[in-house]
């Protein structure tokens, strides 16, 4: 070959190298090991103006069924108490409940005979778990009442819903998980532990499968473990995926489920490496199985003229899915914990993500 046509299959290498940049570029030096994940871009993130040094945590999103327009964003701070924001990321909301570390949702909790969405979150100061109560019609949130617990600080949090019963789900560092229905007392909220679950270690994030009747949580620093969410059923836990830092890099930290037609997704945050592993779950109870699909990590957007890029994520740690339209998402979205926000250095915020972006680097049809 003459030197000639070695350099211009070099040019032609290096052009076509240019051209390649539909994806954005992941950071030289962000993964260091494992499964490389794919880019994607978040589309939106929350903005707290009245507070430089937001202590955020864990995300939950909900939408009107009818008008998915109409539809929030809730977001704990582990120092000063729960953000309701709008899906533009301005602040619609803040109660200073104290430091709040999960939070959760489900709709259609009754309060005197009226169909309520109940907000919960782990409340590490005074160890119990506070709630909220968002009226549908309005998305006007007020304070419900607290719920102590018998665990000490309540760490992780999740919420889950057998039929007409409502579960708070707390869990500890010692890796004690509890089942407490909720219901309406005369006074505020009244809490009955129907189940305790354990694991080896530190435990934090967790997600309810209200349809399959199955709890997933995170054990830091081990890997994903389920349980039968049947109050009567096994307390015994079934290992998911361990942390073997390819697939899944410790500490273990949100855990979520998608819903995509028929497809059914479970989606950790991998906080060592500030990537998203994502499963195909497939089949029920006990036959549940589940297709590894790939993992995810989200960069830095491009600046436009009609706005400033939403900045990376970086040791990430709460996350959250809505399955189905909500906002000017027709497919779902998720929203994760960012621990810096560029270029507000030292104020933690959440990233929103269409999850069309997620299927489209995944390759999810």
């Amino acid at each position: 070959m003459s030197i000639r046509t070695l350099s211009t299959l070099v040019a032609s290498a290096a052009l076509l190298a240019a051209c390649a940049t539909a994806e954005p570029e992941i950071p030289q030096g962000i993964l260091a090991t494992g499964d490389p994940a794919k880019p994607v871009v978040a589309a939106v993130e929350t903005v707290v103006t009245t507070d430089p040094t937001v202590d955020a945590d864990d995300p939950a999103f909900w939408a009107d069924p009818r008008d998915p327009s109409r539809a929030v964003m809730f977001g704990t701070d582990k120092s000063d108490g729960l953000y309701v924001h709008n899906l533009d990321g301005t602040v619609r909301q803040f109660f200073p409940d104290g430091p709040m570390n999960n939070v959760d949702v489900r709709s259609g909790f009754m309060v005197d005979g009226k169909a309520m969405v109940l907000v919960a979150a782990a409340e590490r100061d005074r160890f119990g778990i506070m709630t909220w109560l968002m009226d549908p019609a309005t998305l006007e949130v007020r304070r419900w009442g607290f719920i102590p617990t018998n665990m000490g600080e309540p760490y992780g949090f999740c919420m889950g819903q057998r039929g007409d019963a409502y579960y708070l789900v707390p869990n500890n560092k010692a890796g004690l998980i509890q089942q407490i229905r909720v219901t309406a007392g005369p006074n505020g909220p009244v809490g009955v532990v129907e189940k305790s679950m354990q694991l080896g270690s530190q435990t934090e994030g967790c997600v309810v499968d209200d349809a399959a009747d199955l709890l997933y949580v995170g054990e830091e620093d081990v890997g994903i473990w389920r349980f039968d969410f049947d109050p009567a059923g096994s307390s015994a836990p079934t290992e998911i995926q361990p942390i073997d830092r390819v697939r899944l890099t410790d500490d273990v930290e949100g855990l979520t489920i998608m819903r995509d037609g028929a497809n059914k997704y479970l989606i950790a945050s991998s906080q060592g490496d500030s990537t998203y592993p994502v499963w195909r779950v497939t089949g029920t109870g006990a036959q549940t199985a589940y297709a590894y699909v790939g993992r995810f990590t989200i960069v830095d957007g491009v600046a436009t003229t009609s706005g400033q890029a939403v900045d990376a994520v970086t040791h990430t740690d709460g996350l959250d899915a809505w399955s189905g339209a909500i906002g000017t998402w027709p497919q779902g979205a998720l929203a994760f914990h960012d621990d810096s926000d560029a270029p507000n250095r030292g104020q933690q915020n959440y990233k929103m993500v269409d999850w069309r972006e997620i299927k489209r680097a995944l390759g999810i049809n």
